[in-house]
């Protein structure tokens, strides 16, 4: 008798469970179906940036934060349920909280997006000025406008704080590489861009090298710049580096042509007597020490050789014709190497 009771309740027990399970089921499957619906009746609509590489889950946070979506997480299951979220592709589309999950989806992974990307190289190397011509020419930028946003400076990056008040102040930070941005994307956006890039590239360790030295982060970068210029071989830019830094450490001027050309505003190929006379703090022939600030954008390469030069006594160096350079320790070597490139 005892037996049976014992079944009987154990089989309630079951029915009740059975029970809860299907009623959560139900209230789970009623949840998801409610919030796959449109956020809203009518909805204004909004202009949301899908960037390249986004994941599903940080675009559903964004779609729910914008109000567009009722639930992140539904959106996220609905993708992965649907094999959706390998297809959704970036761009900038207008959505709109009236749109239901599916809908909006369905634009995402269509490729459809109201503006497309385009994409600009930077080369490792250029001036501020070449960098705004290169964008002006694409159509990417109105040049004033780049200029302006150049002095303000209004970036949320720490390391600008970094930079020493000067004209230009961004020469050198704008990090050479290949971009890919939206064609109606703003002046701010670009230059943006091009620091969010400079900051992944100066890493932390870096940061501490430059205390090893005992060097700021803008005399980092503008040695880099420097380097940049002179060296055409990667191979020798560390040793062109511990040329500059044998001669700081002695206090020596640098006389660096590439400082020159920079003040003259032309990379002319042999210069003056004049043209080293020109009064300027970023004359490296009249002045010892850094100029004042960066030259042009260095690439990583450049970067790294400023903080981490060869081991080497040199103290000068001469191109050859091929691009190649001669180092030498005294001057007299530096003289005996210059005539034999000349003859």
């Amino acid at each position: 008798m005892k037996r049976r009771k014992v079944i009987k309740s154990g089989l309630r027990f079951v029915v009740f469970i059975l029970v809860l399970a299907v009623a959560a089921a139900l209230l789970g499957y009623g949840f998801y179906n409610s919030n796959l619906e449109a956020a809203a009746p009518t909805g204004a609509e909004q202009e949301i940036t899908i960037e390249k590489g986004s994941s599903v889950k940080a675009i559903s946070a964004q779609l729910e934060s914008k109000g567009i979506i009722k639930n992140a997480n539904v959106f996220t299951i609905y993708c992965k349920l649907n094999d959706k979220a390998a297809k959704i592709k970036a761009g900038k589309y207008i959505l709109s909280s009236a749109m239901s999950v599916e809908q909006i989806v369905e634009k995402l992974a269509s490729g459809n997006a109201e503006i497309n990307s385009v994409r600009f190289t930077i080369p490792e190397g250029f001036e501020l000025r070449e960098i705004a011509n290169r964008l002006e020419s694409q159509g990417l930028i109105n040049k004033e406008e780049f200029y302006k946003v150049i002095e303000k400076s209004d970036f949320d990056h720490s390391f600008i704080k970094d930079i020493p008040e000067r004209e230009d102040k961004l020469e050198g930070y704008l990090f050479p590489d290949t971009y890919e941005v939206f064609k109606n994307a703003t002046e701010q956006e670009i230059i943006g861009k091009m620091l969010d890039r400079f900051d992944q590239v100066f890493t932390e360790e870096y940061r501490q090298r430059a205390k090893e030295l005992n060097m700021s982060f803008d005399q980092v970068i503008t040695l880099a710049s420097i380097i940049e210029r002179e060296a055409k071989l990667d191979k020798e830019r560390k040793t062109i580096s511990a040329v500059f830094h044998n001669r700081l450490k002695k206090n020596i001027k640098l006389q660096s042509c590439a400082t020159v050309q920079f003040v003259l505003k032309e990379r002319k190929e042999v210069l003056t007597y004049k043209d080293l006379e020109i009064e300027s703090p970023y004359n490296t022939y009249k002045y010892a020490g850094l100029p004042s600030g960066p030259i042009a954008s260095p690439g990583a390469k450049s970067i790294e050789a400023a903080l981490y030069p060869e081991n080497v006594d040199y103290l000068y160096f001469v191109a050859n014709k091929d691009g190649s350079h001669v180092f030498t320790k005294t001057y007299q070597e530096h003289l005996n190497a210059q005539n034999k490139i000349r003859q």
